[in-house]
């Protein structure tokens, strides 16, 4: 194995070496930060978490791509999650944090990590934090990207693309010259199932069912930063960064 990876380091240019093992010294002087991102479909996380993975070289653990590729892969905990999903039923907790446990073995996750889409439920954060308690490590941070259902909404159904080129346009802040028309083709515009009013509401009262007692779980914990995700993007950087200094 050893000898395999050092074969593949021979063949990476010496560009990419040097810029990995900059990075790597940048991050060595980095405190360690383990976050969860909290937020419904719509309020951000897919923009702020890459700015934080790479501020503070973290790893990015979205559960649902990590259960695949353990799957994919054929990991022991990836067969019995296989045979789980086979039957139909759901993945169970103990199994996903164990993968997240994998994970956290990998140099990437050093410094700490991102979670993204876990913990859904308090019994899957008290599973979380009995894991990391083993380790010796908690989660330091719990980001909450609070927006109102009325302004996601906007945001959200607002959204129409272009099927064939992927151009997007929304309605209020990027609207097409002709309603419901691509500018460039002069084809029709879609939108996409997720985004309808009925669909979006639905998940909307699935999130707040669901995460509401895990936000509360850990407010009791004193670890909880309500973060403005309504704003501006950069802005809601500006508050996170000020979280977590």
């Amino acid at each position: 194995m050893e000898a395999a990876a050092a074969a593949n380091l021979e063949d990476v240019p010496s560009v990419d070496l040097m810029t990995e093992l900059l990075r790597r010294m940048k991050c060595s002087s980095k405190p360690d930060k383990r976050l969860i991102l909290v937020g419904p479909p719509g309020s951000g996380k897919g923009t702020q978490s890459p700015l934080i993975k790479d501020e503070y070289c973290l790893c990015h653990l979205a559960t649902g791509d990590m259960l695949r590729a353990a799957v994919a892969a054929k990991t022991p905990l990836g067969v019995k999650a296989k045979e789980a999903m086979d039957k139909g039923e759901l993945v169970s907790d103990d199994l996903v944090v164990g993968i997240i446990d994998d994970a956290l073995k990998k140099p990437s996750c050093l410094k700490g990590f991102i979670l993204d889409g876990f913990p859904r439920t308090v019994v899957q954060a008290e599973k979380l934090d009995e894991m990391l308690e083993k380790r010796g490590a908690k989660v330091d941070k719990v980001l909450n990207f609070a927006i109102d259902d009325a302004i996601l909404e906007e945001r959200i159904t607002g959204r129409w693309i272009h099927p064939s080129s992927g151009r997007t346009y929304h309605t209020k802040f990027a609207p097409p010259k002709a309603p419901g028309i691509d500018d460039v083709t002069g084809e029709p515009l879609i939108q996409r199932k997720d985004d309808t009013p009925a669909v979006l509401k639905s998940r909307l009262e699935s999130f707040h069912r669901q995460t509401e007692p895990v936000i509360d779980y850990y407010k009791k914990k004193g670890i909880v930063a309500n973060l403005p995700a309504e704003k501006k993007p950069e802005e809601v950087t500006s508050v996170i960064n000020k979280a977590l200094s």
